[in-house]
């Protein structure tokens, strides 16, 4: 989290803005093409036995080719791969990111501190 929310700030969002999306990305001032997609990609990784075809089919509503609802959910499942392996290993994140905003820092690393 910390380093994709590092490149979203320095490449497409404010800091506010980015908070804003995360506390609460539904509400967020995202295009709803993008709410669909982030809610398609949450119940991905939390409720994956309830996807099925209407949600492929709302994701083509706003546009999403099959290709694309597929990289969707590799990009998603991916994602906690990796970051439960590292959550497990007991990574620390690289330093660099304790200049981030603290409010931020603490909404992409939630109950984590630095040793």
């Amino acid at each position: 989290m910390l380093a994709h929310g590092s490149e979203l700030c320095k490449s497409f969002f404010s800091v506010n803005e980015l908070k804003a999306i995360v506390k609460d990305f539904r509400n967020s001032g995202l295009p709803i093409e993008e709410v669909a997609m982030m809610s398609f990609a949450q119940k991905v990784i939390t409720r994956t036995h309830q996807v099925n075809e209407s949600d492929f089919d709302e994701l083509r509503r706003y546009g999403l080719s099959d290709d694309e609802i597929l990289d969707v959910i590799l990009v998603s499942t991916a994602r906690s791969f990796i970051s439960k392996t590292v959550d497990a290993l007991g990574a620390i994140p690289d330093k660099a990111y304790q200049e981030l905003e603290p409010e931020l820092l603490e909404l992409l690393n939630p109950g984590r501190s630095y040793p």
